[in-house]
């Protein structure tokens, strides 16, 4: 498996940020999601990272948005047949780093609780609950968890 910052505008990219789309619609309500589009995700405050395996196929992909005092973590996902093989741990273990990089010292992130593999993931790397921040809403749909990162 090979992790990478690269541009999300890539057609395979595009079909694994679709198949995201997909599978939250069908947890969530359009109120209670919060993600970002493909022009928001080439932002130049947007670091995005893709794992491929082997033979270069994507199969994962996440992004953090780099804000003055924060990271913020969207678009987190892997494809169901490479789950369980520490894709999302490398993504957001690069994720983090690239952010510390750039002197960012706290990660924040929303998720929902209909997402009990996510949640325990960010968890076992050190996320903690919190309450709302910048302009999400108290949402019994959303979970807030942050986590600070060394530089």
């Amino acid at each position: 498996m090979h992790i990478a910052i690269e541009s999300p505008d890539q057609p395979e990219v595009i079909r694994l940020i679709a198949e995201l789309d997909a599978y939250q619609d069908t947890l969530y309500p359009p109120e209670s999601r919060h993600a970002l589009d493909l022009a928001s995700l080439k932002r130049p405050n947007v670091v995005f990272a893709v794992a491929r395996h082997a033979e270069g196929q994507a199969i994962g992909c996440g992004a953090i948005v780099v804000h003055a005092d924060y990271g913020e973590l969207k678009r987190m996902y892997v494809h169901p047949r490479h789950r369980g093989a520490g894709v999302a741990r490398k993504l957001l273990a690069l994720l983090e780093a690239t952010a510390a990089s750039v002197g960012c010292r706290l990660c924040k992130l929303e998720t929902g609780p209909c997402q009990p593999e996510a949640l325990r993931l960010y968890a076992s790397c050190g996320y903690a609950r919190r309450g709302p921040f910048g302009n999400y809403a108290n949402d019994p749909l959303s979970v807030f968890m942050q986590k600070r990162i060394a530089g």
